[in-house]
């Protein structure tokens, strides 16, 4: 039996014989409560003894029950905002009900296309807001019990203090042809119209897509220029795709991207040319290997002078440089002249110009393997006499000319002393892989 009282202040003999008296009589009444048959207490539930806080015969506090998401009012969130990112997207949300529909106006009064998710509790839009511009957004939802509730906002975007555009393009400014077929060295660069303050921000923005997949990194060759190759040569067959998401990135102090880019190409078959300068003391050999590594072609050429000359204070080289390039480009006939390099065709060494057959130009500053009938007996005979150009005979230069593909590589390792073909030239592939890397602004 439970001692009604405990636990409270002391009381006197008397009065604990009263209370304990009271308890006797409390339980007997429970007990007939519960009595078999289930009949109720004609005199009614016993009074507790004065001042009892702890009298069983309490009766339990009511609860109430939690409100359904039907009894609470639907809240509709519209974002209101200044100076609003244009590329990223524009939510609105729904609470306790859903979503009917949502309309985004732009200054000319036309639609922002937008979709509704599945549960009808958000939306967004699906299509790149305008910078500069100012959007009313009108949301229609009902609640549980299916009244409707309407919420309105206006939101404005950012206005760029400037904009960069970005071009795809690879090795010597060209462009990168979509749906075209290039060599395992192809570099695909992405060029920018105005310097970049935040490279890290821009390198963020771009991507390299490939099929079957494969690792390489992005060089900033300078603030507006950026190369992405593989360790090694690309595997044939290679789908690849390359994009610039820059639309709303802000690339520099009040900078941002101007529309986003992209294109995809495909990895041909394996072809290397390789070339030994070894002249005076041999003939200089080019050979051009399949994917297997057999020789499909050997070519006699004569190569660059092993010297050179200071023109204005400038130096001019005369040797092959050393190092691994690509072709660029076929050109039916080349325009050359020795001013383009600030060389005067008035210089003993100089030459006026004149248009060369079958060059396919493998730098930028102007290396082609070219027709020079002139330089047969040299190319025979282990004689180097060129400005820096691999001269062949017309079968040889027509053969490659036809056979090879933009971005072949084409690895020359020239005379002693010549100098390492740098990346202004097209020297990507020239660069050590660990050097490469750290040219990533990430």
């Amino acid at each position: 039996m439970q001692r009604v009282g405990t636990g409270r202040r002391r009381t006197s003999r008397r009065k604990w014989l009263g209370a304990a008296v009271g308890g006797v009589a409390l339980t007997l009444a429970l007990s007939a409560c519960t009595s078999k048959n289930g009949g109720s207490d004609p005199g009614g539930p016993a009074e507790s003894p004065a001042g009892n806080d702890n009298s069983v015969s309490q009766s339990a506090p009511t609860s109430t029950p939690p409100s359904s998401p039907a009894d609470q009012p639907a809240v509709i969130t519209v974002p209101k905002a200044h100076r609003a990112n244009p590329g990223r997207p524009v939510s609105v949300a729904i609470q306790n009900g859903k979503l009917t529909k949502v309309t985004m106006l732009n200054p000319a009064g036309r639609a922002v296309r937008g979709e509704l998710s599945a549960d009808g509790t958000s939306w967004h839009n699906t299509e790149d807001l305008g910078y500069s511009k100012t959007y009313r957004i009108t949301a229609t939802g009902v609640d549980g019990a299916g009244a409707s509730v309407t919420k309105s906002s206006s939101l404005t975007t950012l206005t760029p203090d400037n904009m960069t555009a970005a071009s795809l393009q690879r090795i010597g400014g060209y462009a990168l042809g979509g749906g075209a077929t290039y060599g395992v060295g192809i570099v695909p660069v992405v060029h920018f119209d105005e310097p970049i303050g935040d490279e890290a921000a821009a390198e963020r923005a771009l991507t390299v897509t490939t099929t079957p997949h494969v690792d390489g990194s992005w060089y900033w060759a300078d603030n507006q220029n950026v190369h992405w190759r593989p360790q090694t040569y690309w595997p044939s067959g290679t789908k690849v795709t390359v994009a610039a998401k820059i639309y709303g990135v802000k690339v520099g102090s009040g900078r941002y991207g101007q529309e986003d880019v992209s294109t995809s190409f495909t990895i041909g078959r394996r072809q290397v040319t390789v070339a030994y300068d070894t002249a005076p003391k041999s003939v200089n050999k080019v050979r051009v290997y399949n994917a297997a590594g057999h020789v499909l072609r050997t070519m006699n050429t004569s190569m660059g002078m092993h010297s050179g000359t200071r023109i204005k204070g400038n130096w001019i080289n005369f040797y092959t440089l050393d190092g691994t390039y690509t072709v660029l480009a076929h050109e039916q006939p080349a325009k050359m002249c020795s001013a383009s390099y600030g060389l005067p065709a008035t210089d003993p060494n100089g030459y006026a110009c004149e248009k060369i057959y079958n060059a396919t130009k493998i730098s930028i500053d102007g290396i082609y393997l070219h027709e020079l009938t002139t330089t047969i007996w040299s190319q025979n005979h282990g004689q180097d006499v060129s400005h820096g150009c691999l001269n062949l005979n017309t079968a040889n230069s027509l053969w490659f000319f036809i056979h090879s593909m933009v971005g072949d590589p084409v690895e020359i390792h020239g005379a002693k002393g010549a100098p390492k073909l740098d990346i202004w030239q097209g020297g990507d592939w020239t660069i050590p892989w660990e050097k490469w890397v750290k040219g990533s602004a990430l």
